[in-house]
């Protein structure tokens, strides 16, 4: 029987498709999220959003955008869903960063984003002179808890739950499975052994996990 940990709560269909491939699963909130009261100027030009925890703080806020630069599939879906107008969408920030500096360094920008923010694209920015504003919406909490056995894997879905979990917990031999590639360098501070999924998504996690305990 293959037992994993996700260090964040699913949702009902993604426990699904572990449930359908037999893999039992454990699982915890090693991050909590809370939305901060902020000020940000009500009519923005061009907004910078690398998570979907930053676009939940801001819909309720009236702010009108005009572009929004994002990072991920999710995040642009719900940019959308708000009915946001979303003009480029990368998959980390870093690349993010790259098109902005080339194709729109004559433009100022506005990220919104939480306390533990990367630092990649605010110094890409300020190193090739593009005017970026900061508005933290959310804080991120470390919530780490001893889980006092190990497992086959362990799922992580951003850089400060891997910092959460080794808080508490050690790695040992057990497989990681990343979502993203900055997840992924905070994994290997701690373990080689680890799997990125190739999109990044939860779902594609999870494709990840099921297709190498059936190779396995």
């Amino acid at each position: 029987m293959i037992e994993i940990l996700s260090t964040k709560e699913l949702e009902v269909t993604q426990r699904n498709i572990l449930e359908e491939a037999g893999i039992v699963y454990h699982e915890h909130n090693f991050i909590s999220i809370e939305p901060i009261a902020f000020k940000a100027p009500k009519q923005i030009k061009n907004a910078i959003f690398t998570s979907q925890n930053a676009v939940r703080s801001i819909v309720d806020e009236n702010i009108q955008i005009t572009n929004c630069f994002c990072v991920g599939d999710k995040t642009e879906a719900l940019l959308k869903h708000h009915n946001f107008n979303v003009v480029e969408k990368a998959y980390q920030a870093s690349t993010l960063a790259k098109t902005l500096v080339t194709q729109y360094e004559t433009h100022s920008f506005h990220l919104f984003c939480g306390n533990l923010r990367r630092e990649e694209l605010p110094a890409m920015l300020k190193k090739h002179q593009v005017e970026l504003h900061e508005t933290q919406v959310y804080q991120t909490k470390l919530t780490s808890k001893n889980m006092l056995r190990s497992f086959d894997a362990v799922l992580f879905f951003s850089p400060s739950a891997v910092e959460s979990y080794a808080q508490r917990n050690l790695f040992d031999d057990t497989i990681v499975f990343c979502l993203g590639k900055t997840t992924e360098a905070e994994v290997r501070k701690h373990t080689k052994n680890l799997i990125t999924a190739n999109r990044t998504t939860i779902e594609n996690v999870l494709v990840q996990v099921i297709k190498h305990f059936k190779e396995h």
